[in-house]
């Protein structure tokens, strides 16, 4: 699918058409320059590479220098790949947001909020233990019993317990653009994304 790297702004609300107030994402999206194409011949299948933000020279590796300087392009921050563009692209074009169109939907990847080391209520909506008194201690939030004791004498993978929470990618699909502004190279789209505020996205269309 055709699509944009990103940075998520923040979050706001707009008026419909029928007065309702809608809760929104407003993303920066691109513009992004192509920095490699891929074909069949080459590497296997086709796909175009775009580069997002611009990038220090003192903090580019002499790799990802070389590749940038092939292209034609000043070094980059973040990368990704994208496959189905209707035009046809040369290293060096920018894509704009003009790829996106007011009431179609997309799919968003970001990283989720990273929370550290949380307990299962938190990180699994365990509801805890009911009862409060007749000698309840402090055991309000405690998972509870994680297996058998006598056989198999194990706690199976994939048990539920307390553990490191977010930080991980997390794709939202079928999100609604609610409006897109080509002049500041921002889209609206209905209710929220994952990440923080500066995050990068990856926006497919």
């Amino acid at each position: 699918m055709p699509g944009l790297l990103g940075k998520k702004i923040g979050m706001t609300s707009v008026f419909s058409a029928d007065g309702k107030n809608v809760p929104c994402t407003v993303i920066e999206a691109g513009p992004c320059v192509v920095t490699q194409l891929k074909t069949i011949e080459n590497d296997g299948y086709e796909a175009v590479q775009v580069g997002f933000m611009p990038k220090k020279e003192k903090h580019t590796t002499k790799a990802e220098a070389g590749h940038f300087k092939a292209a034609g392009v000043e070094p980059l921050r973040h990368v990704a790949e994208f496959k189905g563009f209707a035009q046809e692209l040369k290293l060096g074009d920018k894509i704009t947001v003009d790829i996106f169109a007011e009431n179609s939907y997309v799919d968003v990847i970001g990283t989720s909020k990273g929370k550290g080391h949380q307990g299962v209520v938190k990180r699994h909506g365990f509801g805890g233990v009911g009862q409060t008194t007749h000698g309840q201690h402090n055991r309000l939030r405690a998972p509870g019993s994680l297996g058998a004791s006598s056989f198999p004498s194990r706690v199976f993978k994939g048990m539920r317990m307390a553990g490191r929470t977010g930080g991980e990618q997390v794709t939202v699909q079928n999100l609604l653009i609610l409006k897109v502004i080509p002049e500041h190279n921002l889209i609206l789209v209905k209710g929220s994304v994952p990440g923080a505020k500066n995050s990068i996205v990856i926006i497919d269309k």
